[in-house]
């Protein structure tokens, strides 16, 4: 999902009424039913004090404040104004449709709160701020400051419609101790994310975006950055269709595993079938073949030549090449050791591997000091995911990690163009670049990860969402899936208004378009997968504790995700974080 500015949505809501037929107050009618819908789910409440700005945000407030009080709760609404002739149009509209029963209380002047009937409101179980939206500049002025001081010493939980009240949204800068701004326990926002609702750290609790039915995807975006949601992973993984058969998602090759380190080849082989894969073989040394097959039966498992120390020797490399026949994806790297001799097999490997590869783990160990032998050579079409963790990116770069840590965008884009491959840098807001410079940044994902083997179910995710033979869209002609080729044709037949015809492609300008495009869509794969593997992290969280969460648990999450992923969809609330 696109991270738009404020403008960019104003954009998109005017070319919403001016060419589909809606009406701003149909969409603040749309936006306030969400506000009431995002309070029912994530809050228990029997009263709920709306606080509304003179603006279109506090439309939003009036609409939410009348469905909460047709679904039998008990609300007061508190006006920033000193009448209804102070709002704006649609606001006004709204405001005089609420319920009889709802009286507004106006506030024209600070004294005004300590009137007892704001004082009584100020004592509901929840609190709705819906004062500033994104049309706000700082600093607060007048009763407005008052207002977020109010909403601050509220002892009840909030939810901030939009943007907590005082937070500029456009700011990609987090919310500074002491600034003049409500700090809630939820947010829900509306046709697209803003900067601030990424990178404003602005709740611990959930933030979610209803689209109102206005599409943010095709309109041309100053920051180019994305933020993944379900909707992503609905693209990613549609429903199966009802003659669907295993070849239909993809045989993973996992070359992985040590004496030792069994465990990473099996974490990241099990991820894969978990997340979608067809089948999964694993490729190990001869020495642990056995234990690897016995953590699960679905596991194939090939025995390779081996070191004395128990990891896969040099001599592997034919009998991997013959392996390669009939696989869509390979992982290589996790558990694999930092002995030499395996890591030259690894350099030679990677540098002629012929299909999509996820190199994680050992696998980028073996590049430190050869960071120059992960560019790209030959055919572009290969696929070629890198998934380091910051002290891994760290010393593939020869530089510390504190100074990668404070460049995080600038760095994972710079690898990705460097090695024309996708880089996924993991850690808190895991970033995903493309070659061509597109940014995804997810927003799911807790410290309880942070222990051994949750990366290498991370590899086998993303090469389960790779190894899927349809495209990343879900597109269908009549009842059958298209493949991605097919999809990228349909979207450059949209383009140039007429089937583009892509069995030779000649023309550049067709050439550059069908690769960026290609591009785009293996890019939301892999950020797909990786939004996914952060949300069974938090789900396995809530489950267990921050203590206690194994990679295992991880892995047991990832049935669950995709059943929230699909409620995210039914109930048209998307998440960044929950």
């Amino acid at each position: 999902m696109k991270i738009l500015t404020s403008d960019e949505v104003r954009r998109l809501e005017q070319e919403a009424v001016a060419k589909h037929g809606l009406s701003t107050r149909i969409l603040m009618e749309r936006a306030g039913f969400s506000v009431a819908q995002f309070c029912l789910l994530h809050f228990t409440f029997d009263s709920v004090c709306v606080l509304c700005g003179k603006g279109n945000n506090g439309g939003d407030g009036f609409v939410a404040a009348a469905a909460l009080r047709e679904m039998g709760k008990e609300v007061t609404v508190v006006v920033l104004a000193r009448a209804a002739n102070e709002l704006s149009t649609d606001a006004a509209y709204w405001c005089g449709r609420l319920p009889a029963t709802v009286k507004p209380l106006w506030i024209s002047k600070e004294s005004d709160f300590k009137s007892k009937a704001v004082q009584q409101a100020l004592e509901a179980d929840l609190m709705v701020d819906a004062v500033l939206g994104i049309g706000f500049k700082p600093p607060l002025r007048g009763v407005v400051g008052r207002a977020v001081e109010i909403i601050n010493d509220f002892d009840g939980e909030i939810v901030c419609v939009d943007v907590p009240s005082g937070v500029d949204a456009d700011s990609m800068e987090p919310i500074a101790p002491g600034q003049d701004v409500v700090l809630g326990d939820a947010v829900i926002t509306f046709i697209a994310p803003k900067p601030a609702h990424v990178f404003g750290q602005l709740t611990s609790g959930p933030i979610a975006i209803a689209e109102l039915g206005i599409e943010s995807s095709s309109i041309d975006d100053e920051l180019e950055q994305n933020v993944t949601t379900a909707q992503d992973v609905a693209m990613v993984f549609p429903p199966r269709q009802e003659d669907a058969h295993k070849g239909d998602f993809g045989h993973v090759l996992v070359i992985a595993g040590s004496l030792g380190k069994a465990g990473a080849a099996a974490l990241a082989g099990m991820a894969a079938l978990r997340t979608g894969a067809g089948l999964v073989t694993i490729a190990c040394p001869r020495s642990v073949q056995s234990t690897i097959a016995g953590f699960s039966s679905e596991l194939m498992t090939e025995g390779l030549p081996e070191t004395s120390e128990g990891t896969i020797a040099l001599a592997a490399g034919k009998r991997v090449d013959q392996l390669l026949t009939g696989k869509d994806v390979i992982v290589l790297g996790p558990g694999l050791s930092r002995n030499e001799e395996t890591a030259e097999f690894i350099r030679q490997f990677v540098v002629h591997c012929p299909l999509p590869l996820v190199l994680d783990a050992d696998g980028l160990n073996a590049f430190e000091k050869h960071y120059d032998e992960l560019a790209r050579r030959g055919d572009p079409a290969a696929v070629r995911v890198l998934t380091p963790h910051p002290g891994e990116a760290a010393r593939l770069l020869g530089f510390p990690t504190k100074d990668l840590q404070a460049e995080r965008l600038e760095v994972v884009r710079k690898m990705a163009k460097e090695t024309g491959a996708f880089v996924v840098l993991k850690g808190a807001g895991t970033l995903v670049a493309s070659p061509e410079g597109e940014l995804w940044i997810n927003m799911t994902g807790n410290p309880a990860m942070a222990k051994g083997g949750s990366g290498d179910v991370l590899s086998g995710m993303v090469a389960a969402a790779l190894a899927r033979h349809q495209g990343g869209l879900g597109l269908t002609q009549g009842e059958k899936p298209l493949s991605e080729f097919e999809e990228v044709n349909a979207l450059l037949g949209e383009l140039y208004k007429a089937e583009p015809g892509l069995e030779k492609i000649e023309d550049e300008e067709l050439v550059n378009n069908f690769n960026r495009i290609s591009s785009s869509l293996k890019t939301q794969k892999v950020a797909a997968a990786v939004h996914l593997h952060g949300l069974a992290g938090d789900l396995a969280r809530d489950m267990l504790h921050e203590n206690s969460v194994l990679a295992s648990d991880i892995l047991s999450a990832i049935s669950k995700v995709f059943q929230e992923c699909d409620l995210q969809i039914d109930r048209g609330l998307f998440y960044l974080h929950k």
